[in-house]
């Protein structure tokens, strides 16, 4: 029995601090997790540069609603979840994802939660498990299940290399270079067609 377990961001929908970057004029939230492998440490440094600039959830949120998958994303998606079951591992959180997953219908996502203060303000996130990617694909794992990975960051490769099959997907020249041992895809048909291949 398999399942597929892909990321989000960068795979099925624009990288979201990114789109916030530019729509808020800020540079420095353009960081993600293909330059930081801390996790931890990146979102401490975002909220603390969102409070600098007095901005919550309210103004992020504004930026996703306007954010679309993807093009080919949806159909890519569609066609996987025909064939077999699939669940959206991400770093992300609830209140940020919920918009993207209705224009991806609805597909069901494993994410974490913001801690969000009366005013909107920011305070905290809580992470659903320590490396949650890989602790959910060993959990699959244990339950009887065999997993196929992708995506394309450094926090994506503890499930990649843990899975019986696993593929970058519009991953950096850097993350490739230092993984040429995984698959590396840049076209949804080709990462379709690997996958199907794994099955």
């Amino acid at each position: 029995m398999n399942i597929v377990c892909l990321d989000m961001e960068g795979v099925l929908v624009p990288e979201i601090w990114i789109a916030f970057s530019e729509a808020s004029g800020i540079p420095e939230l353009r960081r993600t997790t293909r330059d930081e492998p801390d996790y931890d440490k990146l979102m401490t440094w975002r909220l603390g540069i969102l409070k600098e600039h007095g901005l919550g959830l309210k103004e992020i949120q504004a930026t996703i609603a306007k954010i679309d998958p993807l093009p080919g994303a949806k159909a890519f998606l569609d066609e996987l979840r025909a064939t077999t079951q699939v669940i959206i591992l991400s770093d992300t959180f609830e209140e940020f994802a919920k918009p993207l997953m209705e224009k991806l219908g609805w597909p069901t996502i494993f994410c974490n939660s913001l801690e969000v203060a009366e005013n909107g303000e920011i305070t905290g996130y809580k992470m659903r498990c320590e490396k949650s990617k890989l602790t959910t694909v060993k959990a699959l794992q244990s339950i009887g299940y065999d997993t196929i990975a992708s995506g394309d960051s450094f926090n994506d490769l503890g499930m990649i290399q843990a899975s019986k099959a696993g593929f970058l997907f519009k991953s950096t020249e850097q993350i490739k270079a230092d993984h040429p041992e995984i698959p590396a895809f840049e076209e949804f048909d080709d990462l379709l067609a690997a996958i199907k291949a794994a099955l």
